[in-house]
């Protein structure tokens, strides 16, 4: 998988197609997708491969992307489910969106207008990841999950902690 694409980015109160790492050395506001598998109260996260251009090894929400320019949000979803984590047989419903802006490290700023999905499943989801995008994958129930954050908010992407902080009811309905 290749990080130089195209995403859509607001230049000039423009949305514009631009380079994926230049929109986030400017730290300029551009569109995401968040997908989170659940089983119940529980959710299915990764730790981001070693080799990620920002925040490697750290947990993250169960899969989040760029879309490409003029790729609909759904079926960028759907397309990162598979492709990090080789899962086909969910069908991601659209959740209230949120925005955040967050220094990533290494000079790289999300500043995201996500689309965000959520997806049910069993434990017995069947997954394949990319050991490119992905090192780890695990079920949590999100009140540990928060309690886990707490204990160690350096472990969490800054965007997983944003969610569970700030967003938690409007994406899983649970509070």
């Amino acid at each position: 998988m290749t990080d130089d694409i195209l995403i859509p980015a607001w230049v000039d109160g423009r949305l514009v197609p631009l380079d994926k790492i230049e929109t986030h050395r400017r730290g300029l506001r551009h569109k995401a997708v968040s997908v989170f598998v659940l089983d119940g109260p529980r959710l299915l996260i990764q730790r981001r491969a070693a080799g990620k251009y920002h925040t490697p090894g750290l947990w993250a929400n169960t899969c989040c992307t760029h879309p490409h320019w003029g790729e609909d949000p759904r079926a960028c979803a759907r397309r990162r489910l598979e492709e990090e984590l080789g899962i086909t047989a969910l069908d991601p419903q659209p959740r209230p969106g949120v925005e955040y802006r967050a220094d990533v490290g290494g000079g790289l700023v999300e500043h995201e207008v996500v689309d965000v999905f959520v997806a049910e499943a069993g434990p017995d989801l069947a997954t394949a990841p990319d050991p490119a995008e992905v090192q780890d994958l695990r079920w949590v129930d999100l009140d540990r999950l928060e309690e886990e954050i707490a204990a160690r908010p350096d472990i969490f992407t800054p965007w997983l902690r944003i969610y569970m902080a700030e967003h938690r009811a409007r994406i899983f309905g649970d509070g």
